[in-house]
């Protein structure tokens, strides 16, 4: 039983499976492979549901291949952009696919790569429209990825497919304009490969996103490429909406007319991304206000500050419809992907629970964390 008043991110069983559903109604239309990304989440007790809808996942990390292979049940699609001598092996034994990220990388690993495992090669079409740089996979001097100006006009007989990703939560239509840049710069290749994987970013399952368009750009690949297997591998699209992140307020303070709302959770340890985008996570009875209204009269605007001592742990400013009060839910939407992969204990502080509201209104508590998680990680 979760304790009353423990903070704890729901995931939404419904929710989950109606993108879920989506998500394999679009990889039969369009005849691709859709597969889960772990790095946007990786929630393994969620698992038996996801193996309903679909049949792999992508890794980026040793632990993240562990994670597919030992609970999901099949082998990776693996893309890392350096991989070690000392994990290389364990890699390969729990992949399906691997990614290279260099050609040197290539050079010094392949020879350990069995017939059983399909080869590929990360490319960089030199075109992204993600304008925030730190998400921005082809900003200049990036790390990730062979420009064609480096590719041989023939590859090496053992590479299988090409891996491009150069999205972050967009739309059809950026793939349609990315997918002719691809071309030009790649498709004189595409004769010696097998796969093509467009990597993740594509938030089929947002409000608005034109899924027909989807379907028909890669009826089109198929139509010019007809030999070419089609991956996407999506991370936020399989969680998006699918559940929010409770917390309570702990404390209310005031200085030079800004009241803060101090919660039980952290946006530096529990909501990262909504510094580093930076984006506004939208909370629930709520509106999203102009920062100047802070020291408004009225009572009701309220900073939000995280619990951490980080002074910049907090995000400002939201408008609600009465004073809050010590104890109350101040519940953040849509805090199921990219969130918990990325939490940290930094200061020790209280992680959220990781609950599962299922489809029957029960709910399940997946995960509670406590002193021992945080002295673990120090061990």
């Amino acid at each position: 039983m979760l304790s009353s008043g423990t903070p704890a991110y729901i995931i939404e069983e419904t929710k989950l499976r109606r993108n879920l559903q989506l998500i394999a109604d679009v990889a039969r239309r369009a005849d691709v492979e859709i597969i889960l990304a772990f790095k946007a989440f990786a929630l393994w007790k969620t698992f038996p549901v996801f193996r309903e809808y679909i049949r792999s996942t992508t890794a980026s990390s040793l632990s993240e291949a562990r994670l597919a292979a030992e609970e999901f049940g099949t082998k990776a699609h693996t893309y890392s952009p350096a991989y070690t001598d000392g994990e290389f092996d364990q890699i390969v034994a729990c992949s399906s696919h691997l990614t290279f990220n260099s050609l040197s990388q290539y050079e010094r690993f392949h020879n350990r790569v069995g017939e059983q495992v399909s080869l590929g090669l990360r490319v960089n079409p030199e075109y992204s429209e993600v304008e925030t740089l730190l998400y921005n996979p082809c900003a200049p001097g990036t790390r990730f990825g062979v420009t064609a100006d480096k590719l041989p006009a023939t590859l090496p007989a053992d590479i299988e497919g090409f891996h491009c990703h150069c999205h972050c939560e967009s739309g059809a239509d950026v793939l349609q304009r990315t997918l002719v840049h691809i071309e030009q710069r790649f498709s004189a290749w595409f004769p010696q490969l097998k796969w093509l994987n467009l990597g993740g970013g594509h938030l089929m399952t947002r409000k608005g996103y034109d899924v027909e368009l989807l379907v028909s750009l890669m009826q089109g690949l198929h139509e010019r490429y007809p030999w070419l297997k089609i991956i996407l591998e999506p991370g936020s699209a399989f969680a998006w909406q699918t559940g929010p992140l409770v917390s309570h307020v702990v404390d209310i303070v005031e200085d030079k007319g800004i009241r803060t709302a101090i919660l039980d959770v952290s946006f530096t340890c529990h909501m990262p991304d909504c510094l580093e985008m930076p984006y506004f996570p939208e909370v629930r009875g709520a509106l999203h206000t102009d920062a100047s209204a802070l020291p408004a009269a009225s009572g009701v605007v309220y900073r939000l500050g995280g619990n951490s001592c980080l002074s910049g742990d907090f995000m400002s400013a939201w408008a609600f419809d009465h004073e809050l009060q010590v104890g109350e839910e101040v519940i953040f939407e849509d805090m199921i992907h990219y969130t918990t992969v990325k939490t940290n204990m930094f200061n020790g502080i209280s992680h959220p629970a990781i609950v599962m509201l299922h489809s029957d209104g029960t709910r399940e508590v997946l995960r509670q964390y406590g002193y021992e998680d945080y002295r673990s990680r120090m061990d």
